[in-house]
């Protein structure tokens, strides 16, 4: 039985950090959706494909084939059996994704690939409509959330590391705007799943957070036996 983990929630909740720790910890595969629209992009470049004919791009979808391996415990991303990991932070591919990544066909087909590995695989998926959405069949569910104050502060202490000028309250102001914005799009909105576990990590450090939810996979896997 392939276990698959939705971890969905707000801007700054640390959900990557979060779900790509637990993975290596687990030994599940970290499905890096941000990755395989890049990937998607590198395909339409290589074809010629013009980002702006929506027809061509509901065409060119159909061909093709997207999973994620890794070796030596480093992601790689494999387009039609070739690995595109080293093409996927060029200027290109980042112009093209950006472009492409609208469309309806491309987040259908993706999706499609994305639930494809999650049957074969065990995975760890973060996202704003995972549970819901994506994998409303997941193993567990958890929605990662943090109060706005907890977020806007550890962005502020991180940009401040990096040496970066920033405004506290502009942050926080963002980052409730994004809340919004999320909660109330068209598309996918958004909001805890029905059966979803929630862990609000305003008072927690990314220790706590990974132990809180390695505890709650393996007591449900606990409770099937």
């Amino acid at each position: 039985m392939a276990y698959a983990i939705a971890i969905d929630g707000p801007a700054g909740a640390g959900k990557s950090t979060i779900a790509k720790l637990l993975a290596a910890k687990m030994n599940y595969i970290y499905v890096d959706t941000g990755a395989m629209y890049r990937a998607m992009a590198v395909y339409f470049s290589q074809n010629n494909v013009n980002p702006q004919d929506e027809t061509a791009i509901n065409k060119a979808v159909e061909n093709v084939d997207i999973t994620i391996e890794y070796m030596e415990g480093v992601q790689q991303v494999i387009l039609n059996g070739e690995n595109v990991t080293h093409l996927l932070r060029t200027e290109e591919t980042g112009k093209m994704a950006s472009l492409t990544s609208k469309y309806g066909a491309v987040r259908t087909k993706l999706v499609d690939l994305q639930r494809k590995l999650a049957k074969t695989t065990d995975v760890i998926m973060d996202g704003r409509d995972i549970g819901t959405t994506v994998l409303p069949d997941a193993f567990v569910k958890i929605f990662l959330t943090a109060s706005s104050d907890a977020r806007a502060k550890r962005r502020f202490d991180e940009l401040s590391a990096k040496g970066e000028e920033c405004d506290y309250e502009v942050i926080k102001a963002d980052i409730e705007k994004r809340d919004y914005d999320d909660s109330h799009r068209e598309i996918s909105p958004l909001k805890q799943a029905d059966d979803a576990v929630l862990v609000d990590t305003s008072d927690m450090n990314i220790e706590q957070v990974v132990a809180a939810i390695t505890a709650i996979i393996e007591d449900k896997k606990q409770n099937l036996q």
